[in-house]
């Protein structure tokens, strides 16, 4: 977990256990008697700046760690000056740090980010996977995962579409297999990640039929980067095909110049 992470990226309300690991990032947010400086992204003003932490905690760092309790942070932005507030608890007894709220939320700073998808998602799916990161933003993991798993399938049933059209695959095959025999079906059609990743699917279903709130908050930041490394993966190779079917062009108007 790093400054940024906690902040930008973590939901509000999940839980993060301080370990040895993570301490020094713990003391870094708590330490008052410095500046903490760190890189970020302000959806306000839609550019990448540095941000400063101005925290109102009482007592000192050590003294938080040790007793816990209730703080205000304030996060401002080097370039615009804009303050972002957050409200944390810190539990000394279970060593327990959880942000209890915060303006702008989590999916302000992930909306605008997502949008480099549309070429890859409809206008439905989109918005599907805004709802996902405005949910978990605001506490509610189960429903979250059920978008996050809408969008999984329909990347799932694209390359299919694909596959079927080309004749590569059979339509009676595809439809009795379990998602991961689809997959398996499919893996000529899908990005290397989601092939090697295919239990991203399973974890969204048993988030959404048997783990509770909390638990699928803690997960989720985790796999919605996964589905965003596949969609950044089907990105770079539409890039690719584009460049090459412009490289052609341009080849075959160089041909007919030196004719």
């Amino acid at each position: 977990m790093t400054i940024e992470q906690f902040y930008f990226d973590i939901p509000i309300y999940t839980k993060v256990q301080i370990t040895d690991e993570n301490h020094d990032t713990f003391i870094a947010i708590t330490d008052s008697s410095k500046e903490i400086v760190f890189d970020g992204y302000n959806p306000w003003r839609k550019i990448d700046s540095t941000f400063y932490v101005m925290n109102d905690i009482q007592g000192s760092s050590y003294h938080y760690s040790k007793y816990g309790g209730y703080g205000t942070m304030k996060v401002k932005c080097k370039r615009s000056d804009d303050v972002f507030m957050f409200f944390i608890h810190y539990d000394a007894h279970t060593k327990t740090l959880i942000k209890i709220g915060q303006h702008p939320t989590v999916a302000d700073f992930h909306i605008s980010e997502i949008k480099q998808y549309k070429k890859l998602l409809t206008t439905e799916k989109l918005n599907e996977f805004t709802r996902a990161i405005g949910l978990a933003a605001n506490g509610v993991g189960i429903g979250s995962f059920v978008y996050l798993r809408r969008i999984f399938e329909f990347l799932i049933f694209e390359a299919y579409k694909k596959a079927k059209s080309e004749g590569k695959i059979n339509e009676g095959d595809f439809q009795k297999g379990r998602m991961d025999d689809r997959i398996a079906l499919l893996a000529g059609y899908l990005p290397t990640f989601l092939v090697e990743n295919r239990s991203i699917y399973s974890v969204l279903s048993k988030g959404i039929h048997s783990l509770d709130e909390q638990t699928c908050l803690e997960h989720f930041d985790t796999l919605r980067v996964g589905i965003e490394i596949i969609l950044d993966e089907k990105l770079e190779e539409q890039k690719k095909v584009e460049k090459m079917e412009l490289a052609k062009k341009k080849i075959v108007a160089l041909k007919g110049k030196l004719k």
